[in-house]
């Protein structure tokens, strides 16, 4: 004490030693009890500071389920618990064993399942306020959600610590919540498919590593085309996402603006459901003669009974009602599901076609035969006894050139009978298109679709079969009773129109080989008739083991041969003729003139099959504006691409459709053909329909190597009930809408499609759900539905059998 007062009095600081050690001791106790004021102050306080987590350990999780997390910031996880604790949660899902991901009940997608016009918005993050660095395992996580669809969002996307971002981030939530919707009903499936289905995910379960599991990683180029870094298992990965191509939108993309969408959805949605809420469907059995069999443009009687004369066949062409029918059609008793291919080409379930008449008629000719509950087919005809292959090749060593399955891809089989030949000519890789009148010889066509080959009913009687002008390869005729000489040779002149320049057209009948007064005059008849329309006789030859003979005739590639002709028998047509009118056209006994010109279609050979198939047809170029307002050649690309990439990651893989099961395909607007050549890997054959209101595109299917026809879709197809297994349609019912109405051409869906058959429907949003109201009043099972703005797709599955009140309508 007298040190201290001594040193003030004097004004010095003191020096000496004693003194400095006692001012160290002094502070040295202060700052000690200063940092445990502060320490005691931090423990007992309740504010979090974020601390960045160097350690590689991870925190353990017990039975903690995986939380779904839209894109929500971390102070709202935060909210819920301890934020280093929520977002361990995350990260530790993939590697922790006990975990086990909770479903959630909503279907909306994660912010990487958007669309990526609406990831490239997000604000760029400073680097203040991104969240801490995570492990490379924990940069993703991982849920299942009520769909068995696997998900992932990034670390970043779920762990935004801005509060304006949040909010924002919320607000895009509800209006894409508003915006797009995906339904799928897993507990709809059938049998077979739902034990996969639960199988797949019991799998799931046991590995929670998604490190095991494909992750899809998107990336959009300039054009807006999305790319796949890997092969997804998502219930439906890409293919609703995917642009849906519309002739009325192409400037814009395949959508529009996202304010535009959420108005038309709510706008549509509002609409569909007051009007399902009024409307009802009473739907009854079909009450007519033919039964279970009903065609209503070929069964039309009062039609049929007003005609003046049957001399042309006309009681075999359509005849359709004024008002097309709303029933339904009834199944025959004990009706089972198809045999499935190729076994089906043999054999079929007799229940689902009880006619023996046939059977009866040409057993000894092998063309089918009754044994217990099955018909089988031994593969035979009338001029093949022996069995349809060895005709086939015999047909190919008398002419090399022909050879099948490469230059000769798509034939058209007249009078195909049961269609064994056609059936038969899978085997060389060769589409067939087989016709035959109803009841000519009973069910013969029903017969064919129910074995899963190619046929139509139709006859050659006072109008043009519904295709186009020289799109045929080979047309075949064996056994054919057609009179092709009477009346000027108008029916075989109708062949002349559908027959390719350079093509050529198979004739094997009795006047071929046999010396009967009557054959031999229609042999000379022919004979002078192909003759005066320039075919040329390239061969005629006999097949020994089936003691039948063919002669082989091919059509000019140009019109030299025309220009020499000393007489104008038969005439050529007149300039105005359009050789490609064919709905409704009655037939006329001249000839078309062959095109001029290297870029003229129909000029020069296509492709050999398989190169046919993706390449742009050459009289397809920049000049001509394709349907979709691209340059043609461009417009054909993008379409063929469109459909590779929806039927690839959609609907062979992402809607559960067993596609071992499917045999008969109908795409009901098939525009280039696009759907159908992307399913080529499949076993399955395509009808390609291009409806009279369409843009005339049929050609260039042909052209493909494909196959299809006209047809109006206010009518009645010319085909059995149950022969189709899957019918594609897409933008077809809207456009319907304008010129007809859609109930009866949801009955003749009906009527077509085989019990447990599956339709694709893809259109816009309000048509769809007027669809749906119809497919659940018949209560077929609604297997998915999608809506993004006003496009949407649904995908049903027919029932087996008729609701009781249905049943008991008759």
């Amino acid at each position: 004490m007298a040190f201290g007062r001594g040193s003030k009095m004097d004004g010095r600081r003191s020096s000496s030693p004693s003194s400095s050690s006692s001012l160290c001791t002094t502070t040295t106790v202060v700052v000690f009890v200063a940092l445990c004021l502060v320490g005691a102050w931090m423990m007992t306080s309740s504010t979090i500071f974020p601390l960045e987590i160097s350690s590689n350990k991870k925190a353990a999780v017990k039975e903690q389920p995986a939380r779904v997390n839209y894109g929500a910031s971390e102070e709202a996880a935060a909210a819920s618990g301890n934020s280093a604790e929520g977002v361990d949660r995350f990260g530790d899902t993939d590697n922790n064993d006990n975990a086990v991901p909770e479903e959630p009940n909503n279907t909306v997608p994660s912010e990487e399942d958007k669309f990526s016009e609406n990831t490239v918005e997000k604000p760029v993050e400073s680097s203040e306020e991104k969240a801490p660095p995570k492990e490379k395992g924990e940069s993703k996580d991982t849920f299942d959600d009520a769909n068995g669809k696997t998900d992932q969002s990034s670390a970043k996307e779920d762990e935004q610590s801005d509060g304006s971002r949040n909010g924002d981030d919320e607000e895009k939530s509800e209006e894409k919540k508003d915006d797009e919707t995906t339904t799928v009903t897993d507990n709809e499936q059938s049998d077979g498919e739902r034990k996969d289905d639960q199988e797949e995910k019991a799998e799931g379960s046991d590995s929670k590593n998604t490190t095991d599991q494909p992750q899809i990683e998107e990336t959009v180029d300039e054009s807006g085309e999305k790319g796949q870094g890997a092969k997804s298992n998502e219930v439906f990965p890409d293919g609703a996402q995917s642009e849906l191509l519309k002739e009325s939108n192409t400037e814009n993309g395949s959508f529009k603006t996202q304010d535009a969408e959420s108005k038309n959805e709510k706008e549509s949605q509002s609409a569909s459901n007051s009007s399902d809420d009024e409307t009802t469907y009473n739907w009854k059995l079909c009450n007519n003669n033919a039964g279970t069999d009903y065609i209503p443009c070929l069964d039309n009687e009062k039609a049929i009974k007003k005609l003046r004369t049957t001399k042309h066949y006309e009681h075999r062409e359509r005849h359709c009602p004024v008002e097309p029918p709303t029933c339904v059609v009834p199944l025959p008793e004990g009706y089972k599901r198809p045999v499935e291919w190729p076994t089906s080409r043999d054999k079929v379930w007799y229940s689902n076609v009880p006619h023996t008449k046939l059977a009866e008629y040409k057993g000894h000719q092998n063309w089918v035969k009754v044994s217990g509950d099955h018909l089988l087919f031994p593969g035979g005809g009338t001029q093949f006894k022996n069995g349809a292959l060895h005709y086939i090749d015999t047909i190919q060593q008398a002419l090399p050139d022909i050879a099948w399955g490469k230059r000769s891809r798509v034939i058209l089989d007249v009078g195909c009978g049961v269609a064994s030949f056609g059936g038969y000519m899978f085997e060389r890789d060769v589409l067939t298109m087989s016709f035959a009148p109803k009841d000519e010889h009973e069910a013969q066509v029903q017969f064919a679709l129910e074995r899963g080959i190619p046929a139509i009913s139709a006859v050659m009687g006072t109008k043009r079969l519904p295709y186009p002008s020289r799109v045929f390869d080979v047309i075949h005729c064996a056994r054919c009773r057609v009179p092709w000489h009477i009346e000027g040779g108008m029916l075989l002149l109708e062949l002349n129109r559908l027959l390719r320049p350079g093509g050529y057209f198979v004739w094997s009948a009795t006047p071929v080989y046999q010396k009967l007064p009557e054959d031999v005059e229609i042999w000379n008849a022919m004979s002078s008739l192909t003759k005066a329309m320039c075919w040329k006789m390239v061969n005629k030859t006999k097949d020994k083991l089936n003691q039948v003979g063919m002669a082989i005739y091919q059509k000019p590639m140009d019109n030299s041969c025309y220009e020499k002709r000393l007489e104008n028998s038969p005439p050529l047509c007149k300039e105005t003729d359009d050789a490609d009118a064919a709905w409704n056209v009655p037939l006329q006994a001249c000839m078309h003139k062959l095109p001029a010109g290297q870029s003229v279609r129909g000029s020069k050979w296509p492709e050999t099959w398989p190169q046919r198939l993706e390449k742009t047809p050459y009289w397809i170029d920049d000049s001509h504006v394709g349907v979709y307002g691209k340059p043609g050649n461009e417009d054909f690309e993008a379409d063929y691409a469109h459909w590779k990439r929806v039927v690839s990651k959609s609907y062979v893989n992402g809607m559960g459709i067993d596609w071992s099961k499917v045999r008969n395909v109908m795409d009901m607007r098939a525009v280039y053909g696009g759907f159908a050549a992307a399913l080529r890997d499949q076993k399955v054959w395509v009808m390609n329909i291009v409806p009279t209101d369409s843009a005339d595109t049929l050609p260039i299917i042909y052209e493909r190597g494909l196959f299809g026809m006209y047809h109006d879709w206010c009518e009645s197809f010319s085909t059995y009930p149950r022969t189709y297994d899957l019918l594609h349609a897409d933008h077809l019912f809207s456009k319907l809408k304008k010129r007809c109405k859609l109930l009866p051409v949801f009955a003749e869906v009906d009527r077509i499609l085989r019990p447990e058959g599956k339709l694709i429907v893809r259109d816009n949003a309000e048509t769809i759900n007027e669809l749906q109201g119809m497919v659940k009043s018949l209560q077929w099972e609604v297997r998915m539905t999608y809506t993004k703005g006003n496009e949407g797709l649904l995908c049903v599955q027919k029932s087996m059998w008729r609701p009781k009140e249905i049943e008991a309508s008759m």
